[in-house]
């Protein structure tokens, strides 16, 4: 590999890794935001909502400003942006206030995700081997960070204002900086061309329906994800009864396990291959709710959240890079549409776990997305690619055969 594309893999690492803490800073202080804002339990599943459909049309946005420009310059743009939002979120004073930093950081954090995976999806082509699970590590240990950033600021009762400006400081002149070293699929760094990987900008022929598998694999999995990100500090805190402090720690140890499964994870699909890998992290994820529902207590909620972590940290990595291999000559349309259903899970999680859990009880409202997670077991082959490029050797069918084979399509 040459010194481009290595520069080019840690700055998108580096990237990946500032938008978790920001993320994490978000979903973790939740509680924080609705005490300060004065935003009712019934009003608070709208704001939570508007974020991810926001986002979607973010993503969508992406999909046709790459056919103009590459995708390194809008993830340039996109990451400052976020992190100026999340500051806005922490020094408003009114609803109207709250509501403008949400809707700036949902349609930035859209262009974000859209444009960080389509520079992933090609640096792994071009790797020869899967190097995506590592990408989506580094989010997770920015969700670590920030979740333990959020953590000190619930237990020293510092403003979200105080509490986000140290990160934003660190994080905004190191992202710019790094940014001069993404790697494009048709782009050039330096004094070096980079090869052409499948799919820059401008491609087209994504076939919805030969997608639809791994969207659908997509939207569960990020259903499971709200879940834990925007309602298992609430859970702690008013199920469990666990101190506000104490309720800030299941995301934290939730971004631990993704970290741990993501670092092992590349290995794992070299070895077995990615159908087997995802089977497995949809059992885990579901017995990990099923665990959280039937918890006594906050530190057995913990460990529920733990497995669900080790469960669905290896789905979302490689439902983007199966996009990438279905649709070599588009796989940065296919990357955006598909990352479009990434909100579409967030859409549908936050406020169902929300309304389940009022209307009937927050225990119940968890046995939904374990039940979801394990229909992943059934669109599971659509994981599988052609001839390997991960180094085991083996033949696999081809992902839109499978499609039609295994899903009626």
């Amino acid at each position: 590999m040459t010194d481009v594309l290595r520069r080019g893999r840690a700055s998108l690492a580096f990237s990946f890794f500032a938008q978790g803490v920001a993320f994490a800073l978000l979903v973790t202080r939740i509680p924080a935001i609705q005490d300060r804002y004065d935003v009712s339990d019934g009003l608070l599943p709208a704001f939570l909502a508007a974020v991810p459909i926001l986002a979607g049309v973010g993503s969508v946005c992406t999909e046709h400003l790459v056919k103009r420009v590459p995708p390194s310059h809008v993830l340039r743009w996109a990451q400052p942006v976020v992190l100026l939002a999340l500051l806005g979120v922490g020094a408003g004073d009114g609803l109207w206030e709250l509501g403008l930093a949400l809707a700036a950081f949902g349609l930035a954090v859209g262009a974000l995700d859209a444009s960080m995976n389509m520079l992933g999806v090609s640096l792994q082509h071009t790797y020869g081997r899967s190097i995506m699970l590592g990408f989506h590590a580094a989010f997770s240990l920015g969700g670590i960070v920030g979740a333990s950033l959020a953590w000190v600021g619930a237990h020293w009762d510092l403003a979200l204002f105080v509490s986000y400006l140290p990160a934003v400081l660190v994080l905004l002149p190191a992202a710019l900086v790094g940014s001069r070293w993404y790697v494009d699929a048709s782009g050039q760094k330096g004094a070096q061309a980079v090869e052409p990987a499948p799919g820059g900008a401008g491609g087209t022929g994504v076939a919805f329906k030969l997608l639809l598998p791994l969207c659908l694999v997509m939207t569960i999995a990020y259903i499971g994800d709200s879940t834990v990100s925007n309602w298992s500090a609430k859970y702690l805190q008013d199920v469990l009864g666990s101190s506000e402090q104490l309720a800030t720690v299941p995301y934290n140890v939730y971004m631990v396990t993704t970290l741990l499964g993501r670092a092992v994870g590349d290995f794992g699909v070299r070895r077995f291959g990615a159908v087997a890998v995802v089977r497995v992290g949809a059992v885990v994820a579901a017995v990990g709710f099923a665990v959280v529902a039937a918890a006594p207590g906050a530190w057995v909620g913990m460990l529920g959240f733990t497995l669900v972590g080790f469960g669905l940290c290896v789905i979302v990595p490689q439902t983007f890079a199966a996009a990438g291999r279905l649709f070599p000559g588009a796989a940065d349309a296919a990357v955006a549409r598909l990352n479009i259903f990434n909100y579409v899970g967030f859409l549908i999680g936050s406020p169902l776990v929300g309304a389940l859990g009022d209307a009937w009880s927050y225990r119940g409202a968890m046995l939904v997305p374990m039940a979801l997670v394990l229909v992943t077991l059934f669109y599971a082959q659509s994981f599988a690619s052609g001839p390997s490029r991960y180094g085991d050797g083996h033949e696999r069918p081809r992902t839109a055969d499978v499609g039609r084979g295994s899903n009626g399509l």
